[in-house]
């Protein structure tokens, strides 16, 4: 049944007389917003409470009185509200359900349910106010203009990531005692700050690590760093950012005492044969490393490219589209986004961040946004038949699968997990929706460097 909330009125569990539910009446009000008049028998919800318990007086303790032989009397004065209150709700939420069945509704979110004051011939009146689905209008799809991105993967591409996959595994030896910091070198080294001739929080550290030139640390400090020796010692000035993430000394200027420690090279190791071993490629050699790094790559690409053309298609689809949305979608959408943004606020250490105040208006248009275009998705999957299709699925697990150790315990984990599964559905779907509207749409390519794609 519908989940729905209703406040009864005092129990009354003496009428007996049984009248099948019925709805009364149906209303258009404003837009998508409904009305249902809904009536229950008095005598049956009466019987039913009086039933529940009798039921319920066979367990129920009171002081004086032994287990079951609790007199209904007080058994309907201590429980009958909440009895009364279950079985009205479990009513009406059955006798919603049916009627917006019966007058064929799809029903948009949970129905507002009042009782009215009167009764008519020994029913109890409700009335269901609610939002149905709209009708959902999309435009001439020949008609919009969109920009379809691409981009290659290049040989310049594929030595940076071979760069980066090295240095992932580059080790550090201690340089000879005469030598200076220079890029790439791990610093150990003794530092107290002061604003003001005194120490801050945070402004002090014995036997700190950090490489240098990899912005680890702020410029001004990485600077001063460099060409320093083992022993030595230097005294500078670092002005700390005005958004700094410590907000105790953001703006402000320090004076920073500095002793190293301690200085290591790196060394990387060579893109050869023994490196592509350690990286678990089949075919161990330089032209398998090219080849495996190219692959994982192009992978990418597809993703990033596909992303950006979705992002285009859905910005059409709103634009070509036209629809109510209903207000109860959106409310729960918004509301939502406000508990993923707290979960996010969390996640990141925030304190107290239930508590942070995170008004609606915020996230309205964000919502409306999100809302609309999945009634627009929805209509176009159902009118062009544009759902995934089992082999598609299979396919899109196998791809993302190429990119781990072992493809094949991955393939059995999504399969394994319905959720996961559903994940995979929906971006088999968004990527159907965005293979038809580019084949519908006025189409522009455009070919994208590859740095630019992957810095998007």
């Amino acid at each position: 049944g519908v989940p729905v909330r209703v406040r009864p009125r005092a129990p009354d569990i003496h009428l007996r007389n049984k009248v099948p539910i019925m709805a009364v009446n149906v209303e258009t009000l404003e837009k998508l917003e409904r009305r249902i008049t809904l009536s229950l028998p008095s005598a049956q919800i009466s019987s039913e409470v009086e039933s529940r318990l009798r039921k319920l007086s066979r367990t129920v303790k009171a002081a004086g009185f032994r287990p079951g032989k609790v007199p209904m009397s007080v058994v309907a004065q201590r429980y009958g509200y909440s009895v009364h209150y279950e079985v009205v709700n479990d009513h009406v939420g059955r006798a919603f359900s049916d009627a917006a069945t019966e007058a064929k509704l799809r029903v948009a979110g949970a129905p507002r349910i009042e009782q009215k004051d009167d009764t008519q011939d020994g029913r109890i009146v409700f009335d269901a106010t609610f939002e149905v689905y709209p009708e959902v209008q999309i435009g001439d799809l020949s008609a919009a203009e969109i920009e379809s991105a691409s981009a290659e993967v290049t040989e310049q591409a594929i030595d940076r990531t071979i760069g980066i996959l090295r240095k992932q595994r580059r080790t550090f030896g201690q340089r000879p005692a005469a030598d200076a910091a220079q890029e790439g070198d791990r610093v150990t080294i003794d530092f107290e700050g002061k604003i003001d001739g005194e120490p801050f929080a945070g402004g002090k550290a014995d036997a700190f690590q950090f490489i240098i030139g990899e912005g680890q640390m702020l410029e001004q400090f990485d600077k001063a760093v460099r060409g320093m020796k083992v022993g030595e010692s230097k005294t500078f000035a670092l002005q700390f950012p005005s958004d700094y993430h410590g907000q105790d000394v953001a703006g402000k200027e320090a004076d920073f005492r500095v002793t190293v420690t301690r200085i290591e090279a790196q060394k990387l190791p060579d893109a050869d044969e023994a490196f592509a071993k350690t990286l678990g490629i089949a075919e161990a050699s330089v032209q398998g490393l090219r080849d495996s790094v190219a692959s994982n790559l192009q992978r990418e690409v597809r993703v990033r490219v596909l992303a950006r053309n979705k992002a285009a298609v859905m910005d059409a689809l709103v634009a070509q589209s036209a629809l109510e949305l209903p207000k109860a979608l959106v409310n729960s959408e918004v509301e939502r986004l406000i508990a993923s943004a707290r979960e996010d606020l969390k996640r990141r250490g925030i304190k107290d961040a239930d508590k942070a105040p995170l008004p609606q208006e915020l996230f309205q248009a964000q919502a409306e946004r999100r809302v609309r275009l999945g009634l627009v998705v929805a209509e176009l999957v159902r009118a062009n038949n544009l759902q995934a299709k089992p082999e598609q699925l299979q396919a899109h697990i196998e791809e993302m699968s190429q990119s781990y150790e072992k493809p094949s315990e991955v393939v059995r984990w999504y399969l394994s997990d319905r959720n996961r599964m559903a994940e995979v559905e929906a971006l088999v779907v968004e990527k159907n929706v965005t293979d038809f509207v580019l084949s519908q749409a006025k189409v522009t390519p455009k070919v994208l460097a590859f740095d630019d794609l992957m810095n998007a």
